[in-house]
């Protein structure tokens, strides 16, 4: 399966910016109200486009024989993606006011931007590893 692992990567990649896109943009129309930000084709283009980014991941791990709770930058990645996911949440949906809808988007936003930075540091600290080198 090595063979496919540059084209299961870009799949990955790709994924990754499409699903923060995807994100920022659905989140920035809840900040203005737009009810079409939570219509259902968006939620499940949203589904599917995490569910080929975790597929992906899921075969990327088993190729390179690198898994979470095994690395730590894995485990960052696995952890902080939790905290994405819940923080998402608040800001799409279960946030009751605005002002924790908009905070909760952009603590999501910076914590994306934050596993980002782990993947490309192969770093459990990120940013903060590539600044101190």
């Amino acid at each position: 399966m090595i063979e496919f692992y540059p084209q299961i990567k870009a799949v990955h990649i790709a994924a990754v910016i499409l699903s923060g896109l995807l994100f920022l943009m659905r989140g920035g129309a809840v900040q203005l109200g737009a009810s079409w930000a939570m219509a259902a084709p968006l939620r499940y283009l949203s589904y599917t486009i995490d569910t080929v980014l975790l597929t992906a991941a899921l075969m990327l791990a088993t190729i390179i024989h690198q898994f979470p709770f095994v690395q730590g930058w894995l485990t960052a990645k696995v952890l902080l993606l939790v905290v994405y996911v819940v923080l998402g949440s608040f800001a799409l949906k279960r946030g009751r006011t605005r002002a924790v809808r908009t905070s909760c988007w952009i603590a999501a936003l910076l914590v994306y931007l934050f596993i980002f930075s782990i993947a490309r540091a192969h770093n459990p600290l990120g940013i903060i590893a590539l600044l101190m080198s």
